[in-house]
Order: C-alpha cells, then sequence, then structure tokens
C-alpha cells in the first residue's frame, strides 16, 4: 500500500478499531506494505495519536486494539478549530458584544464537556500555547454594543414571521414609532436591522443601539419574496444603502501592491496601468463610507468617478479643516 504516513497511521487505527482481538506487528507489516521496523514506527504513531489504543497479550504475540471504534476521536475538534472558536468569542467581546461572545464561549464549554478526556489532554498543550500566541488586533471605530435583548426580540419576530415594533432615535431627528417586517441584521461595524417598512414596503436599515422598546407585534410580516439579504449587503461599500454608482479610483504606482491585496468591493475589478499604478472600479452604493475609506490612502488614491463620490469627498474635506480650525 503506497499512502503518505498520516494515512497510514489513520488506516492502521482503524484496522485496530474494527479488531475485537486487535491486531499483530506483523499484520500491520503486511497491511501497510512496510518492513517490521517500520511497522513498529507506524504502531507507535497509533498509540501516540489514539491514547485509548491498548495492548492485548496472545502468546506468542502481542496485538493492539481500540475499544470504542473511532467516531468519537474522528468527530472531535482539532486544535485549530478550539482556536478559531476562542478567537471568535474574544473578538466579539473586545468589541463590545458581550452578548454574541458569550454565546460562542458557551458553545467552546460544551465542546470540550463532550469531548474524552484523554483527547482533550492531548489537545490542551497544544490549545493553550496557540491561545497566547494569537490575539486581536482591536481597530478604531464605533462600538456596535446593542442591547442583547433588542438581538433576541430580532431573531424572535425573524423566526415567527411577525412584525417588529420599535422607536427609533436619530441626531437631530424626532424619536419616532416604527412597524417594519424585519428581514435580517448585518453585523459590522455598527450593528443594522434591515427591514421593510410596513407602511412603504421601503428596505431600510436601523442602527439597534438607536432601536428602544423594541417589540414583536401581532400578525405576520415577512420579507418581499424576492430580497436576498447577502445581495442587498454588497450593494453597498459599507452598510449605509442609497443611490448605486460606478466607481472608479486610480491608484498611484506607491500604494498599487496594496490596493491589489485589498478587498474594496465584490464586484471589484484591478485594471494595470502602463506607470505601475492600477485602476480600481465597482458598482456600489454609501459614498458617504467610501469617502471615510479613502482618507486613509493619503494622495495614493484619485477618485475618477463618480461625480458625487467627489463631492461627498470634498463636503467631509471642507468639515475637517473646519474642525481642525476651530481646535
Amino acid at each position: 500500500m503506497r499512502h503518505d504516513k498520516a494515512a497510514l497511521v489513520i488506516e492502521m487505527a482503524r484496522r485496530m478499531a474494527a479488531s475485537a482481538e486487535g491486531i499483530t506487528l506483523d499484520e500491520i507489516s503486511r497491511e501497510a506494505g512496510v518492513g517490521r521496523r517500520s511497522a513498529e514506527r507506524l504502531r507507535d504513531a497509533v498509540l501516540a495519536l489514539f491514547p485509548q489504543a491498548e495492548e492485548v497479550s496472545d502468546p506468542p504475540n502481542k496485538r493492539w486494539r481500540i475499544r470504542g471504534g473511532l467516531s468519537a476521536f474522528e468527530q472531535a475538534p482539532t486544535t485549530e478549530e478550539l482556536v478559531e472558536l476562542n478567537k471568535a468569542a474574544q473578538g466579539l467581546r473586545a468589541t463590545g458584544e458581550p452578548g454574541r461572545a458569550a454565546a460562542l464561549e458557551g458553545l467552546e464549554r460544551k465542546l470540550k464537556s463532550a469531548m474524552r478526556s484523554t483527547t482533550l489532554n492531548r489537545l490542551a498543550p497544544d490549545l493553550e500555547a496557540l491561545v497566547r500566541a494569537e490575539t486581536i488586533a482591536v481597530q478604531a471605530g464605533p462600538r456596535p454594543s446593542a442591547d442583547e435583548a433588542v438581538l433576541t426580540e430580532i431573531r424572535q419576530a425573524i423566526l415567527a414571521g411577525q412584525p417588529l415594533g420599535f422607536i427609533y432615535s436619530r441626531p437631530g431627528a424626532e424619536a419616532r414609532r416604527r412597524s417594519a417586517a424585519p428581514c435580517g441584521v448585518m453585523f459590522g461595524r455598527a450593528n443594522y436591522l434591515v427591514a421593510a417598512d410596513r407602511e412603504s414596503g421601503r428596505i431600510q436599515t436601523f442602527r439597534l443601539d438607536r432601536m428602544s422598546a423594541v417589540k414583536a407585534e401581532a400578525g405576520t410580516a415577512s420579507p418581499p419574496a424576492d430580497f436576498d439579504l447577502q445581495v442587498f449587503a454588497s450593494q453597498s461599500f459599507g452598510i449605509y444603502q442609497d443611490e448605486i454608482e460606478d466607481v472608479v479610483l486610480r491608484v498611484t504606482p506607491g500604494g498599487a501592491a496594496e490596493a491589489r491585496a485589498w478587498r474594496w468591493h465584490p464586484t471589484q475589478t484591478v485594471e494595470e496601468q502602463a506607470d505601475g499604478g492600477v485602476v480600481v472600479r465597482f458598482r456600489a452604493s454609501g459614498m458617504r463610507e467610501l469617502a471615510w475609506h479613502l482618507f486613509s490612502w493619503g494622495d495614493q488614491v484619485g477618485i475618477v468617478a463618480p461625480p458625487r463620490l467627489k463631492a461627498v469627498m470634498k463636503t467631509e474635506l471642507e468639515a475637517a479643516r473646519r474642525a481642525l480650525d476651530r481646535s
């Protein structure tokens, strides 16, 4: 049999698990197509990977078997999977989402409690080392920090197909009672409810931290039949939805390498230029959020289109200049 070592180890472990009396070194040698010394190393690798393997005396031979089969081992999370779950919880907690973090932490505890102690003990040193060696870099920006009770009410209304009533408050505007058919939630730098207004039918976004007195209402309310939350979210550069426009950005040679590796938008194309720069094109709404992002590129990105993005950028620059002058 010609397999790499890892595949051979798993295959021999399956043979040990499938045999009630166990298998001998000679059988390992024949099955794997290797010599006795290699068979011994293969057996030792199985014993190291499966601590539950046991030696069975069968004079003049010795046999090895794994009681209970491999299903528990094969279904157990890997070190990498547990680390990613841990980091996802850390990231949510660091960005002000303790409720969502607690849900993942609870899942992590349940997974570990369901694992065999021998498997968990084997993973523990590597798991601890990776958890200590990796962390989350928290980016500057608004903290989502939505009330977990609000998120719970939204989820329940979505599952029940009920309308959602709430009071929505925005800076500079009078708070209003709204009633909408919830379509979903978008998580990001701020968290938003996506819902169809029950009066106009228009799909709108509502920041969760500006919603209060949130309750599911009597009756039924479903999203439009053709609504797709992922498609809706991908239309905007950020969260805010307005007119979709063709965006064209010219990046200087100095910023081209970063621009090629940057995920601007799901519809993006990147065109190489003779001077070493690139032209980035995509279709999106949310020109204000795009303008904010372009600040971080300094003079490395020029706006070719649309004119509205240029106007928004000019307005934001003038506002920033006025604030700087006041300070």
